[in-house]
């Protein structure tokens, strides 16, 4: 492995999405990551599709790349064992249960910290102070997303409350793994789901706070910021985002329409946001006079912000470098999306390692920990341990 992570072995019990997208940050800045998964079912998300590639759900696919993946039933009084003897070697233990579930299972917090007083264990939960399951569309509507997300309310398109989590896990983890270097001790890391969706409502939070009025749906529209919303052309729709009053004047330039960049009414900011309905009402009778093509190169040149609305495949296709190629054991060559960062340490072209199957790699795992042949294949037997048996597809 290579990255400011090499040498880091994490101890993932997560599934779903927060804690899987955390750890395959970790494991993109080079940790070995062990997933842990247990050995009927695995991770859930192994079952949210289609679509499939190889026999593996396109959600699974997503956040797990760059792990390992051994299958143990962490209840039975074995798996418990190994479970607990992976913590002890761990510098990072997270997982997702609901909470008491850890340590019923033997690898809470007290009992992985007294094997491993040096351990950076992170709990992510829907809600703090109780036992709520928390989920992507309950915390959206709990939050204020679906509140202030479209005309009606509507939840953000993708997990965001997850990804979110998901986030705020990987770089708390990276600060208690310095602090661990550092100071020589360990840390522990709860993440909320509500938390993180509330803090990521940002602006819009603290706007309510200020004002002490429960914010409103904008749509495709922005509440502070004018124009900063989606327009129709003469064939489509497409977005501006006129951030100051500069770039304000340089749009009125570009479509000939100098006067509102001069009105009284417009000139700044706060102005247009007084006056949005009166500004939108002249910019939409422009726009509709070309098409959204034109419109984008048109202010491009002038160096106003404008993107067409694209869907995501075609996203995707015309973002430079937005993909990369694993070999799949079963789906063969597999396209993944890109991580939104790179590392001058971490080689773009590097060796990337596929999402595992179930217990792929199982029983080179317990060997690490000292588990003998002859155990395993007893694990094996009494169906603790799963070790996925696949024939690869030739390059």
């Amino acid at each position: 492995m290579t990255g400011p992570l090499a040498g880091i072995r994490v101890a993932d019990f997560s599934r779903v999405l927060a804690g899987p997208y955390a750890t395959m940050i970790l494991a993109e800045l080079g940790a070995d990551v062990v997933k842990v998964e247990h050995p009927e079912h695995g991770d859930d998300t192994r079952a949210w599709g289609p679509p499939y590639a190889g026999g593996e759900a396109a959600y699974y696919l997503a956040v797990n790349r760059g792990k390992r993946s051994v299958a143990l039933d962490v209840k039975h009084p074995s798996g418990r064992e190994i479970a607990q003897r992976l913590c002890a070697d761990a510098d990072v233990v997270i997982e997702n249960f609901r909470p008491g579930v850890a340590e019923r299972l033997g690898v809470g917090h007290e009992s992985v910290r007294q094997a491993n007083p040096g351990v950076v264990y992170c709990s992510i939960i829907g809600f703090p102070g109780g036992d709520r399951p928390g989920f992507d569309a309950t915390i959206q509507a709990e939050s204020g997303y679906m509140h202030i997300t479209g005309e009606t309310p509507s939840k953000v398109g993708v997990a965001i409350t997850d990804v979110l989590a998901g986030l705020n896990a990987a770089v708390a983890i990276l600060g208690a793994l310095h602090r661990r270097a550092t100071r020589g001790q360990g840390e522990r890391v709860e993440v909320s789901l509500i938390g993180s969706a509330l803090s990521g409502l940002v602006n819009v939070a603290q706007s309510a706070l200020v004002s002490g009025e429960e914010a409103l749906a904008y749509g495709n529209a922005h509440p502070t910021v004018v124009p900063y919303q989606t327009f129709e052309a003469a064939d489509g729709r497409f977005v501006v985002a006129v951030g100051n009053d500069r770039l304000f004047r340089a749009l009125c330039a570009a479509i000939g329409r100098e006067d509102l960049g001069t009105d009284a009414r417009f000139r700044t900011n706060a102005g247009r946001v007084r006056e949005r309905d009166a500004l939108i009402a002249e910019l939409a009778a422009v726009f509709p006079t070309r098409p959204v093509d034109e419109w984008i190169a048109l202010l491009g040149t002038a160096g106003v912000p404008a993107g067409k609305i694209r869907g995501v495949l075609d996203a995707i296709r015309t973002a430079d470098g937005a993909t990369l190629q694993v070999r799949h054991p079963t789906a063969g060559p597999l396209e993944l999306v890109r991580t939104g960062f790179t590392l001058e340490s971490v080689p773009a072209d590097r060796d990337i390692v596929a999402p595992p199957l179930l217990g792929q790699h199982t029983h080179e795992l317990l060997a690490e920990l000292g588990v003998t042949d002859d155990r395993i294949a007893l694990l094996q037997r009494e169906g603790v341990i799963h070790q996925a048996v696949h024939q690869a597809r030739p390059h």
